[in-house]
């Protein structure tokens, strides 16, 4: 799957490119911003997780006139789930039983987007992601959950989703970007125990989060003033 989607960015570049580089100036982008995550399908609610979502980007124009943009950006990102302890119980084995649920996600993610500029002020974009998986751990209960690692494989290390993006400029070359992204494909299927009953069910699970970030642009006025309305 993350070769299809590499296969997919190389044709996008390809394409693009040309005509980026016949009217403007690539502009470059520092980012940085939190994220807002849950997971669903894992019998918790709210976007209760923050995490970091930092890294650098590119905008290719394709238009003469400055408007479309591709953005590919290469950013590592923090998702996962988490809830507050809910009861406080014990088993039939002694072990204590608050509800407590933690679970963190991180990824280095590609991220490419279709964006309009509307009067140099706000712009807006679509596209997708691929995410590859680094590191994992999830609490249960308060207590680390030993088996939940990448060699376990517990978790999909590949990670494709899409996502919409809104930006506004707040002063010069720095922008206010919000983003919504959500899986295409599961990360897990986990099978879930109702420890009073015995009854258990299976449930697919898909990452869901709310990006808030700050946007440096480098290179914008240059890209403009090398527009030439005469080509």
């Amino acid at each position: 799957m993350h070769k299809r989607f590499f296969h997919i960015t190389l044709f996008v570049i390809v394409t693009v490119m040309p005509f980026g580089l016949h009217a403007q100036i690539i502009k470059g982008e520092a980012l940085l911003g939190m994220n807002l995550t849950q997971v669903d399908g894992d019998e918790v609610y709210g976007f209760n997780k923050f995490g970091l979502n930092v890294g650098g980007g590119v905008l290719i124009p394709f238009d003469k006139k400055g408007r479309w943009d591709v953005n590919m950006e290469l950013i590592y990102t923090q998702k996962g789930s988490r809830q507050r302890p809910q009861y406080n119980a014990v088993d039939s084995l002694g072990n204590i039983l608050t509800g407590e649920y933690k679970l963190k996600l991180n990824y280095v993610e590609i991220p490419v987007t279709v964006m309009f500029t509307d009067r140099e002020r706000v712009s807006f974009g679509a596209g997708f992601s691929y995410g590859r998986l680094i590191g994992v751990k999830e609490w249960e209960h308060g207590n680390l959950v030993e088996t939940t690692t990448l060699n376990s494989r517990t978790y999909s290390k590949n990670d494709i989703s899409i996502l919409a993006d809104f930006r506004i400029r707040l002063w010069k070359a720095l922008k206010l970007n919000f983003r919504y992204q959500y899986t295409l494909l599961k990360i897990r299927t986990r099978e879930f125990e109702n420890r009073a009953t015995g009854d258990t069910w299976m449930r697919d699970q898909y990452n869901n989060v709310i990006t808030l970030r700050l946007i440096y642009v480098f290179n914008e006025e240059k890209s403009k003033e090398n527009f030439n309305p005469a080509e």
